[in-house]
């Protein structure tokens, strides 16, 4: 019996294409770093604290785009409940900060900046974490706070009025500002069987386009997380999965890269904070003064970005904002020596087979590639066409100099340095492979 194909999305096609996107980060602690919220319940940082009054939306983007991003992720609403945008719903928001006076809009400005220097605009919007309402993981009313106990009966009431207050915000965001490509719920959402807001019916109904980062598995274009905040995707790392009740966003099968029979399309999304989380404050998510040491270098954004988008997945870097609202310049710097990196070894291929070339490959799926004699070869990368699914199963290069199992939107490989020519071979496959394209570089 023939496997079953499964495809991706449209949507899906695009986001595996952009390969490099950026998750932007700021809250109250770059103001107040002593603050943690889960030792302080029941207080949070005035809203007049967040003053970043040199915030340039423009500068975040540019610098995003010099790295070679093609998408952008804000984090609306972190953990503290403030909000970057001027939510309706309560005061804790941007409406309290001296930043223009209490009339600026973040989220708007940053849709606005990724439409001047064309990213795709996506949002982060903690729905499980809230200590502007007393919640905490898995978007449930805590009896931890600093007043009296809360009868049963009111945390209900309370778990019922943060839902349809969560439901409220997230129409703000998904309908004031356009579409939105990418949805990050992080830690996923609490279902509705389970206690928490339909997040799920929301999202059809207003941004049913949206690729979804640990969504409500209902939706149609799913993202899964790799398992790892240092952007590292295992070597054979196939965007099918298996969903389970259990852990829906597929993080059941992390450390295995997903499931080649898997019935549901779910690539895995690499994340990486731009500073060294062992080394700097919140894990490398979040500015703190003096920590220009733990930024992390050009090179070692390379490594990632091979052992990422090379590995079939898509790589998502951190980016820090100051208390000024800037991307800091010593970041800003790196960004765009990674950029150069990538752009080096990959903007210009020493030889590349087309689609058409492809497919005049005879029926045993072998490949010889021949390489000009002084070229000096580094990497392979190979592309299956992923509209047809992922088909390969199985490869060898140069005779099982080296192997692998998935190939994907995109492999790329290190060659043994001396190598002079290529031959690939498709050892195994669940259908008639559709390549899109073999380069050389």
């Amino acid at each position: 019996m023939a496997a079953e194909i499964i495809i991706p999305t449209k949507e899906q096609e695009i986001w595996a294409d952009l390969e490099i996107g950026v998750l932007i980060h700021m809250d109250m602690q770059i103001f107040e770093p002593e603050y943690d919220f889960r030792v302080q319940w029941g207080y949070q940082p005035p809203a007049e604290q967040f003053a970043p009054m040199q915030l340039d939306t423009d500068q975040w983007i540019q610098s995003a785009a010099a790295a070679g991003a093609k998408y952008a992720v804000l984090v609306a609403k972190h953990c503290s409940g403030f909000c970057l945008w001027p939510t309706k719903v309560h005061e804790y928001s941007i409406k309290g900060s001296p930043w223009k006076n209490g009339k600026g809009d973040i989220v708007g400005d940053f849709f606005n900046s990724c439409k001047k220097y064309g990213l795709k605009p996506g949002l982060y919007y903690s729905s499980s974490c809230n200590a502007y309402y007393n919640v905490d993981n898995p978007g449930t009313i805590k009896d931890n706070s600093n007043t009296e106990n809360i009868q049963a009966a009111n945390v209900q009431v309370m778990q019922e009025k943060y839902n349809a207050d969560v439901l409220l915000q997230l129409t703000e965001l998904w309908t004031q500002y356009g579409d939105v490509f990418e949805i990050w719920f992080d830690g996923g959402c609490l279902s509705p069987k389970d206690g928490g807001p339909d997040i799920a019916s929301l999202l059809h109904r207003l941004q049913p386009n949206a690729v979804v980062f640990q969504g409500p598995p209902e939706m149609k274009s799913l993202l899964r997380w790799v398992g790892n905040e240092r952007a590292m995707a295992p070597d054979d790392c196939f965007a099918t999965v298996d969903l389970t009740s259990e852990a829906f966003d597929g993080s059941d099968e992390r450390m295995y890269g997903g499931n080649p029979y898997g019935k549901t399309w779910m690539p895995a999304e690499s994340d990486t904070p731009n500073r060294y989380a062992h080394k700097s404050f919140a894990g490398g998510w979040f500015w703190k003064k003096d920590e220009e040491h733990a930024i992390i270098p050009a090179d070692v954004l390379y490594d990632k970005y091979v052992r990422s988008v090379g590995r079939n997945s898509n790589l998502l870097i951190g980016m820090v904002i100051d208390d000024r609202g800037l991307f800091p310049e010593a970041d800003a710097k790196v960004f765009a020596e990674f950029g150069g990196l990538v752009n080096q070894s990959f903007g210009t291929p020493i030889v590349e087979l087309t689609p058409e070339e492809l497919k005049e490959v005879n029926s045993n799926q072998e490949y010889t590639i021949s390489l000009p004699s002084d070229a000096t070869p580094k990497y392979l990368v190979m592309m299956e066409d992923i509209s047809c699914g992922e088909r390969v199963l199985g490869y060898s290069v140069n005779n099982g100099v080296m192997t692998g199992k998935c190939i994907g939107h995109k492999r790329i490989i290190e060659l043994p340095k001396g190598t002079s020519a290529l031959h690939l071979k498709i050892t195994d496959r669940k259908a008639e492979p559709v390549l899109r394209g073999i380069a050389v570089y």
